[in-house]
């Protein structure tokens, strides 16, 4: 059921989203588009989603955008580009979107400047930690020696996280917490600034924060599938977008 609040007290929530090649009807168009789970997520927990696609990346444009916004998701969506991290592409790694990338790591540096609320999700949290000078594992199934984390044909794998002690995450939603996950690639490295706050049995890295900074969360399940039954990481980011800031 959605939350039903007055428009001044629902922070307004940009998501970033595709943008590439679709078809819808008739038309085989380039299009912006999200799952709508992001959407539903966000107004279930009183926010205001608003889509933030792929565009020319100037500081101006970036400014603009933010200016109108309370509290960001990044979310999933295609490999990061590996010249990012200084690695070669590797035999399983997406084609890179160099749009995306562009216009989400612009975002990303202008929002962590103001201390905006961020949650990122799954890709998200790759960004972030390239962002922050970390690597990423570019496939898995070459670690873990299996593709549990990503089935493919939409298959989700439902894993158990063990959650660090003390962390913002663990105010959340406790010492454990079950996700669903669809991810060939991994942090590896981890960036500058941030601290590692869940793992899964094969301790892989499934969950970052940022340190000293008001909400950051960065994880690699996909909690907008399940939000309907657990929608608290999106009513923590909902209550951290009310909260008065200054910007930087």
């Amino acid at each position: 059921m959605f939350a039903v609040l007055s428009a001044s007290n629902r922070p307004v929530i940009g998501i970033t989203t595709y943008r590439q090649q679709a078809k819808t009807g008739v038309w085989d168009v380039d299009a912006a588009f999200l799952h709508s789970g992001y959407i539903e997520s966000v107004t279930r927990a009183g926010g205001i989603a608003v889509l933030l696609p792929p565009q020319p990346a100037s500081a101006e444009v970036v400014d603009r955008v933010l200016d109108g916004v309370d509290g960001l998701i990044f979310a999933g969506g295609r490999d990061v580009n590996p010249d990012r991290y200084n690695q070669t592409p590797g035999e399983h790694t997406d084609q890179p979107d160099v749009r995306r990338d562009d216009w989400e790591f612009a975002l990303v540096a202008t929002a962590l400047a103001r201390q905006l609320p961020i949650l990122f999700i799954c890709r998200g949290a790759q960004v972030l930690n390239v962002h922050r000078g970390g690597t990423l594992i570019q496939h898995l199934p070459d670690v873990v020696g299996s593709d549990d984390y990503q089935r493919g044909n939409a298959q989700f794998t439902d894993m158990e996280m063990a959650v660090e002690s003390g962390s913002v995450l663990e105010s959340i939603v406790g010492s454990t917490v079950s996700g669903h996950v669809y991810h060939h690639q991994a942090i590896d490295a981890v960036g500058k600034g941030l601290t590692v706050t869940a793992r899964s049995a094969d301790a892989v890295v499934e969950a970052l924060e940022i340190d000293d900074y008001p909400f950051g969360v960065a994880i690699q399940w996909h909690p907008e599938v399940t939000s309907e039954k657990d929608g608290r990481l999106f009513d923590a980011l909902i209550t951290a977008a009310r909260t008065p800031r200054s910007n930087s």
